[in-house]
């Protein structure tokens, strides 16, 4: 009998902590360049209900990375929505040289179909060019379609490729002479009544002046706000705050400089708030999806630095924008009603010249004058400048009908190539194109490129950088390499069915989307690489 009764309460025991609550509401969040120490580092001065409501209710995946290169913003969004790498989706990079188009394409880029609302080009936009679906696709295929998906975002390519192909509409922030939230006629072919409402405040709510949040003696890591690491806002002559952007606007495009102020971030929070109200996300039986991509944290961080004042402030900032949004989804949704996810695109590189200031081998070469020089190294052998036809994403593009009408070797020519890349002192390794197309077992750097080669997209030569070496200005930093200050970002699930915990177990961001799919109980992807963490919570 006192057995009975134990096996009794162990059974208990297991099916109330089996039993799963139905979530309404998928919420995908996405921080642009955010790295995982900006957790540690700056969590001093985080509220208790933003950053560390999350971290303290919800998973915290510690040793989250990307598992590709190049670690940019569309490929990112990509790997996040899909549970694939670049060289599943396609997407190999925010642009990349099309052979059939005969140009540089930007990835989402779909003449088509037509904009709604901002300009021509701003507009025509589409997420054909990805080639397999997202997690919010399979959430609509799951209950024939009853599922509605919103994407917000400051940029096309957050908001596009995070909504995936059946998303009910994406939207994205022109600045300029607008400073609309626009979208694209793949989508409609007229804005929402409650959209247009709310772009009518957007100067006078979002162009706001820049100070700092906090006493300057809370903020780590510079020594002066004013020095030489930072990027000018034009009209301005010096980099420390605050700044006045009201008046700084009209020699910084208008309304773009939203995006590069805290308050790009605020007006995505909005946006998406008033979303989930008017398109009634969460209000029936069949889980919805909205996805918010906060990118002022990437325009900040490429012009002043991973550990600026600026970047600081941003981040102190948006953890009183995920407090707000998870307050206003506790009392909309109900606290265990929605799935919350939180992570990044891919971190970044601190300024080099700060670098180099602190005794670290570190550059920021020009792309420009690097590509004009292989042009030239390459003339002097082959008596041809037109050999290259385009030059991104650590890759050089052979142009193969130049190579044929010079009646040339192109294997030569990549021989060449490679000679002349080994030749510089920031280049660390550099190989043949289509060594990764082989069947074999990569390791190591070797690995992350393969997994963002995709044959058709990717270039004839592929090289990597030395550590903290970049293709940027002498001020500002960017990201793009496999190094783990950009493959290390954060992954945090929180709200239903998710107990609070952490690992230290490496994952890859490509285990986003089977997770998510696993929790709500939907069939995986025919495509995914990666695998759902469920068996973690």
């Amino acid at each position: 009998m006192k057995k009975l009764f134990l096996l009794s309460i162990i059974l208990f025991g297991l099916s109330t902590n089996s039993e799963n609550k139905k979530s309404k509401l998928v919420v995908a969040i996405v921080v642009d360049q955010m790295r995982y120490d900006f957790l540690e580092n700056l969590g001093h001065n985080f509220s208790e209900n933003g950053f560390k409501k999350l971290l303290r209710n919800g998973y915290n995946f510690k040793n989250n990375h990307f598992n590709y290169v190049p670690t940019v913003t569309a490929p990112g969004h990509a790997s996040v929505s899909t549970g694939s790498t670049p060289s599943v989706h396609g997407i190999v990079g925010n642009d990349w040289y099309d052979r059939k188009e005969k140009k540089e394409i930007y990835c989402t880029t779909d003449t088509n179909y037509d904009n709604i609302g901002g300009n021509a080009y701003y507009g025509k936009k589409s997420p054909k060019n990805m080639k397999v679906k997202s997690f919010a696709d399979l959430i609509k295929t799951s209950n024939n379609n009853k599922s509605k998906t919103i994407s917000v975002s400051l940029k096309d390519r957050g908001a596009i490729f995070m909504g995936g192909h059946t998303a009910d509409a994406a939207y994205w922030f022109y600045g300029y002479d607008k400073g609309n939230m626009i979208t694209s006629s793949y989508y409609m072919s007229a804005r929402p009544d409650w959209v247009n409402d709310f772009n009518k405040n957007i100067g006078n709510d979002y162009l706001k002046d820049w100070n700092l949040l906090l006493n300057p003696d809370k903020y780590v890591g510079y020594e002066s706000d004013n020095n030489n690491y930072e990027k000018y806002f034009k009209g301005k002559p010096d980099t420390s705050f605050p700044y006045e952007s009201s008046k700084l606007s009209a020699l910084n495009n208008g309304y773009n400089m939203i995006k590069e102020t805290p308050y790009g971030n605020s007006l995505v929070t909005d946006f998406a708030i008033e979303a989930i109200i008017n398109e009634k996300l969460g209000d029936d039986d069949y889980v919805d999806v909205i996805t918010l991509g906060y990118s002022s944290t990437d325009y900040i961080g490429h012009n002043f630095g991973i550990l600026s004042l600026e970047t600081q402030d941003t981040y102190y900032r948006l953890d009183l924008e995920i407090e707000k949004l998870l307050i206003f989804l506790d009392s909309k949704i109900g606290e265990k009603n929605y799935t919350l996810f939180l992570t990044a695109d891919h971190g970044a590189l601190e300024v080099p010249a700060k670098l180099r200031d602190e005794g670290v081998e570190a550059d920021a070469i020009s792309k420009s004058k690097f590509k004009r020089t292989v042009i030239k190294s390459l003339h002097e052998t082959f008596e041809s400048d037109n050999l290259i036809l385009s030059a991104m994403n650590n890759q050089i593009y052979i142009n193969r009908e130049e190579v044929a009408k010079k009646g040339l070797s192109f294997r030569a020519v990549q021989d060449k190539t490679i000679d002349i890349l080994k030749e510089f002192d920031f280049v660390k390794e550099a190989y043949y194109s289509d060594y990764f197309s082989q069947k074999k077992i990569f390791k190591g750097y070797e690995e992350l490129i393969k997994n963002g080669f995709e044959k058709d997209r990717c270039g004839d030569v592929i090289f990597i950088l030395k550590p903290n070496t970049i293709f940027y200005e002498d001020r500002g930093t960017t990201h793009g390499s496999g190094y783990d200050y950009d493959t290390h970002v954060p992954l945090i699930f929180y709200g239903a069915n998710i107990n609070p915990g952490e690992s230290d177990k490496k994952t890859f961001i490509n285990d986003i989307a089977p997770t998510i799919l696993d929790l709500l109980g939907i069939d995986p992807f025919d495509h995914n690489s990666g695998r759902s963490l469920l068996n973690s919570f």
